[in-house]
């Protein structure tokens, strides 16, 4: 007796028959980005590992956090973009008053203020408005004609402006550029004509001096330090020094992992979080950094591929929006890490550890993921 064919779709392989493999095939997916996060990842357990000087409890805390946000992935993953346009407006009203919550009752670290308890839980709404504001301007512009200009563009400035400058006066100098940079990256998307991009830059540069002054003390000596770090080289200047120290002396293939001299005598500050990047640098020279890089830009460069082909202006900003801030999170890192940039407080994306801002980017990722899936199947 012959054997009657099926089609493809009717006739699913075996391996997909598997009670709960086959649920899993059914989830949107996109496997290269999947692919290019789990490896850096897997690359922050181990830097993690050999900066807390070989501590499993941070690891353990890690693991807990990385979980939660594969969780946050898969379940925006699944959602329309449709909803998350339908949420911008609620998501973005509710992220404003958490930013204003934490002026008024928020918890103090460091000498900021940017936490909220939520039971058992401390929450960043600064680390949330980095995914919300970029959503909020996505959705305004796409219900206006492009390019943006005139009373349209007021506005959108108005989006951008308002958290980014809470943030600020947290203070969170670090986090609140990105929100604003990410928001411009939404507005260069939509199709802002150069004469509008210059003549900002224009203002933004003449407004300098002014800012000077508007700056806490501390972002002043920030700056100064930048210029000369060696003015001050066990002071103000001490972290981008022995940052550098790190990065010079890994050489070209690293002096091995925990084996960094910085990290183990505890020369180097912050290196579980912002100072992540030292360590890698110190450990695995210069083929370490280019690999890492290229991990990125391969990230950076799904996203695009992803943006270019959404389905709506929607979701094309939405992704552009993703894509480049997490471009400028790198950025910025790597920038203050090797004293390019003033050390401003920015963790390396996927890297550093801390639990809100990997469940912030995984989440981002998700939205990726389920703009992909509206490629196939327009819902």
């Amino acid at each position: 007796m012959l054997r009657t064919k099926y089609p493809r779709h009717l006739n699913p392989p075996m391996w997909q028959q598997i009670p709960g493999v086959r649920i899993l095939a059914n989830l949107n997916w996109d496997g290269w980005l999947f692919i290019f996060i789990s490896i850096l990842l897997a690359i922050s357990f181990g830097l993690i590992y050999s900066a807390s000087g070989q501590k499993t409890t941070i690891l353990l805390r890690h693991s807990i956090h990385v979980a939660i946000s594969f969780v946050a992935f898969l379940v925006m993953a699944q959602i329309s973009p449709r909803q998350f346009k339908q949420w911008a407006p609620f998501l973005y009203g509710i992220g404003i008053l958490l930013l204003i919550g934490v002026l008024v009752v928020g918890t103090a670290s460091k000498g900021a203020q940017r936490w909220i308890f939520l039971g058992p839980i401390r929450f960043q709404p600064s680390e949330f408005m980095k995914l919300v504001s970029p959503i909020m301007l996505a959705y305004y512009l796409s219900n206006k004609p492009l390019p943006v200009q005139g009373k349209s563009l007021l506005v959108s400035l108005a989006i951008i402006f308002v958290p980014g400058l809470l943030i600020a006066k947290q203070p969170d100098l670090g986090t609140g550029i990105q929100v604003i940079g990410t928001g411009f990256g939404v507005l260069f998307f939509a199709g802002i004509r150069w004469r509008l991009i210059f003549s900002m830059a224009a203002i933004a540069v003449s407004a300098l001096p002014l800012l000077w002054y508007c700056l806490h003390d501390y972002q002043r000596q920030r700056v100064l330090t930048f210029l000369s770090p060696e003015n001050d080289p066990l002071g103000s200047g001490y972290h981008i020094i022995q940052s550098k120290i790190a990065i010079g002396s890994g050489g070209l293939y690293g002096k091995g992992w925990g084996l960094g001299t910085q990290v183990r005598l505890n020369f180097l500050p912050e290196r579980t979080t912002d100072f992540i990047f030292s360590v890698l640098a110190e450990e695995f020279g210069f083929i370490g950094v280019c690999l890492l890089c290229l991990l990125y830009f391969a990230v950076i460069l799904r996203g695009i591929k992803i943006m270019t082909q959404s389905y709506d202006c929607f979701s094309r900003l939405v992704a552009g929006g993703i894509v480049f801030g997490f471009f400028i999170c790198f950025f910025i890192n790597i920038g203050m890490v090797s004293g390019l940039l003033p050390v401003v407080g920015c963790p390396l994306p996927l890297i550093s550890y801390g639990g809100t801002a990997l469940v912030t980017w995984m989440t981002a990722f998700g939205m990726l993921v389920a703009i992909q899936s509206q490629q196939k199947s327009p819902r």
